[in-house]
């Protein structure tokens, strides 16, 4: 169980974005700039913007422009290092785009949040040179986009990783909330057609994430039986319209290379079943622990072929060091796997914490590396990294607000009655009828039950 990603957050301060900077940017002598929203829904918008240099060549850039509104922010790009001051908007090229030949062109974008108006932003500028160009401004009407109605599964189809986004069959970001089972060899009495017709209907959740533990008791022990049990787990997921995660869950030891060929048997087993199913995520190495990040790339790259031999559509979410903390755990950040990505796509990695535990230095990490890396909260708990304790509220709303303004997708540990401070419910509830009352509900359940079952924002155009 751990935690980490980064995304430029956007305000008064710019958090860890200067040392991106790279060397000083050269003068422009001439740049076009062309401005255009591409969607915007209630208090957010996503916007595109491509800068030709007309000048000579120029081996490194900075693009400025101001916000005319007080209450536009950027929350999240790509493409650049992006950052805000006040009004002032920079976005600064990135080493894979930092040279431009006259003439070439760069293109960027950004999630944006705004509170009144939203009007384009003016003022564009190239290495301090004002550049030409257009301006699309953004719809002046609310969002054309009719409600969602259906499941989760029937609104957004098969998921794929557009950009640093997950999104659905329109094309569009899309964010999932839901619940993980504890381990389903300990609290198989909690996953039946009762607490999957309360996670669905009551709790309104997104996903269900599947939690089937390879040592401890598990997927070792009965390789037969726990492909069966996951498999049978996936389709009642799908029968609610809910998303699955089938979590390979590696804990100790920590090194996934360990169970490389398990995994290769288990995932090879579950991915040709479940290959036809629009609702599958699968999640390969749970929290890679003690072990460098060249090793779990390794893994990684051993194990994504066998999925995809047989389901090449599917997402995968890839564990990352530190406990799945891209490395903040281990005193390391995410620029070990900027610099030396998972050679795959349709891939997404993945970020674990636990709000009484990991606080503002691991929000950081995920609001800077959200803007580089696909990144999934597959795991995280409302309490210490235990997994008990007191819920710490204040950092676990502060998590969530942040997931949600950077459309990250997320799954609470856990939606079982285990005696711990992290478990959804009080001791003695599953096997009974009642998943969804107060009497059942722990305090951390309470909380994430109310966060979860407010309406998706799901895009469908």
């Amino acid at each position: 169980m751990k935690r980490l990603l980064a995304l430029l957050v956007a305000g008064a301060s710019t958090v860890g974005l200067t040392a991106l900077a790279g060397p000083p940017a050269q003068a422009a002598t001439g740049c076009r700039a062309e401005y255009r929203v591409t969607s915007q829904w209630e208090g957010g918008f996503q916007a595109g913007v491509k800068i030709t240099n007309l000048g000579d060549a120029v081996d490194g850039w900075t693009l400025g422009f101001t916000m005319p509104d007080a209450g536009q922010k950027v929350v999240q790009g790509w493409n650049a290092t992006w950052s805000q001051t006040g009004s002032t908007v920079t976005a600064r090229g990135v080493d894979w785009n930092r040279t431009l030949a006259t003439g070439a062109s760069a293109d960027l974008g950004f999630v944006g949040s705004f509170t009144g108006a939203n009007p384009a932003p003016t003022s564009f500028t190239l290495n301090g040179v004002t550049c030409t160009g257009s301006v699309t401004d953004p719809p002046t009407d609310p969002p054309t986009d009719p409600p969602a109605t259906g499941t989760p599964v029937a609104v957004n189809g098969q998921l794929r990783v557009c950009g640093v986004h997950l999104c659905n069959q329109y094309d569009r970001p899309v964010q999932l909330r839901g619940m993980s089972t504890h381990g389903i060899q300990w609290f198989g009495q909690c996953y039946d057609n009762a607490s999957l017709d309360a996670l669905a209907n009551d709790w309104k959740s997104d996903l269900f994430r599947v939690a089937m533990y390879v040592q401890e008791e598990g997927y070792e022990t009965d390789p037969a039986g726990f492909t069966g049990r996951v498999n049978s787990l996936v389709d009642m997921a799908e029968e609610r319209g809910m998303y699955a995660i089938i979590d390979f869950h590696t804990l100790t030891p920590g090194d996934p290379n360990f169970n490389l060929d398990r995994a290769k048997t288990f995932f090879s087993s579950v991915a040709a079943r479940n290959a036809d199913k629009k609702n599958v995520i699968y999640e390969i190495a749970n929290e890679p622990n003690g072990v460098s990040w060249a090793a779990i790339k390794s893994y990684a790259e051993q194990v994504i072929p066998v999925i995809r031999a047989a389901d090449p559509d599917a997402v995968v979410i890839v564990g990352t060091r530190g406990w799945s903390s891209l490395g903040v755990s281990d005193g390391s950040d995410e620029s070990e796997v900027v610099a030396d990505p998972v050679n795959a796509t349709n891939i997404m990695y993945a970020f674990h914490f636990y709000a009484a535990t990991h606080k503002d230095n691991y929000r950081a990490t995920l609001s800077r590396a959200a803007a580089r890396l696909p990144l999934f909260v597959s795991e995280f708990g409302t309490v210490s990294a235990t997994g008990g304790g007191a819920v710490d509220r204040t950092s676990s709303v502060a998590w969530l607000d942040l997931l949600d303004r950077l459309k990250i997708g997320y799954a609470n540990w856990t939606y079982s009655d285990a005696p711990e401070g992290s478990a959804a419910f009080r001791p003695g509830t599953c096997g009974g009828t009642d998943y969804s009352s107060s009497g059942v509900l722990t305090e951390s359940g309470a909380l994430i039950k109310s966060r979860i079952s407010t309406a998706d924002q799901f895009p469908t155009s």
